[in-house]
């Protein structure tokens, strides 16, 4: 889906409360610790005020901006306004479940341990193939978990980060969602009361769109813009009889398409890499070099490039700014 992780359906706090402009902040020389969290991706100004009813007519705006925060433990520090600078980030070996806490000697699932990977319900399949979902099977992992999470609101859409793709989100979850996928471009196309919905509409247009992201090339940046209106128009033309028999198996109002325009972002990136090198913390236990921006959730360092949310849960010393 697209990249979709369990972060993006399941994040406790999805960067909320921890909206600070960035480039406010002095880049002082600041040492922290604790356990890796995905980045927080808090947009800047108007963004926070998205009307996500659609009920209003849509208007152009202007690309929003992201504002990153490096999460160690309850910890969130502002990165922005280290572009430019030197960082270093030192993994101790130490590795603890983002759920339970207890030690683990390998993550799943990006930060569980292995027995909350079996038994939890955002580490079940259904979470990254939602057509899935066998709730109304009776064999949910946690039907509570399910009916607070997966039975809201989703949104299908387009997105453009190496191109075009098709995905899902919770309502919520917009505009993190595409910040967090390092999206320039993104357009709600088709609005659902649930997640297995969501999958079986996203299923039905993969057969024209591709559902992933080239993430090399999404931080090279050589991404064109795309006219995602007409995408969509396109996709439901060609998709109107599958769309309409999906309508009707799942009732009168569960599957709404959307008449909205395509929201734009920008990133923090001073210098796009030119070969992407990327760094593992399991075999490059230390991660340093200049920061040259922030996209997706990657750090983009003139060293190469790391994948933070990939290693929730690792124990990470972090210096920041020259000492």
């Amino acid at each position: 889906m697209g990249q979709l992780t369990l972060d993006d359906a399941l994040s406790a706090d999805e960067a909320s409360g921890t909206a600070q402009e960035a480039s406010a902040q002095d880049a002082a020389p600041i040492t922290l610790s604790g356990n890796l969290h995905k980045m927080s991706i808090v947009p800047a100004g108007e963004a926070l005020a998205i009307d996500t009813s659609f009920d209003a007519p849509s208007v152009t705006r202007e690309p929003l901006a992201a504002n990153y925060g490096l999460r160690l433990g309850e910890i969130t520090q502002p990165l922005n306004a280290y572009i430019g600078h030197k960082v270093r980030l030192s993994f101790t070996g130490q590795i603890h479940c983002s759920h339970c806490g207890r030690k683990t000697k390998k993550s799943f699932a990006q930060g569980h341990c292995y027995p909350c990977f079996r038994k939890l319900p955002q580490c079940d399949g259904c979470i990254m193939k939602p057509e899935t979902c066998h709730y109304a099977e009776g064999t949910c992992r946690d039907p509570q978990w399910g009916e607070e999470h997966c039975f809201q609101p989703h949104i299908v859409y387009l997105a453009n980060s190496s191109g075009l793709k098709v995905g899902i989100t919770r309502k919520t979850q917009m505009p993190t969602r595409w910040f967090d996928q390092g999206a320039i471009q993104a357009l709600p196309i088709v609005e659902v009361s649930n997640r297995l919905q969501s999958g079986l509409v996203e299923v039905l247009f993969k057969q024209a769109l591709n559902d992933r992201t080239n993430w090399r090339a999404m931080l090279k940046g050589d991404v064109a813009e795309l006219d995602l209106e007409a995408e969509r128009d396109a996709l439901l033309a060609q998709m109107s009889e599958g769309l309409a028999a999906l309508q009707a198996h799942c009732g009168e109002g569960a599957i709404r398409v959307l008449d909205t325009t395509a929201l734009a972002f920008e990133f923090p990136v001073r210098t796009a890499p030119g070969k992407v090198t990327s760094f593992n913390f399991d075999k490059t236990p230390v991660v340093e070099g200049v920061l040259e921006g922030l996209k997706g959730q990657y750090l983009i360092l003139d060293s190469g490039v790391i994948n933070l949310r990939k290693f929730t849960g690792y124990e990470i010393e972090a210096q920041l700014g020259e000492e």
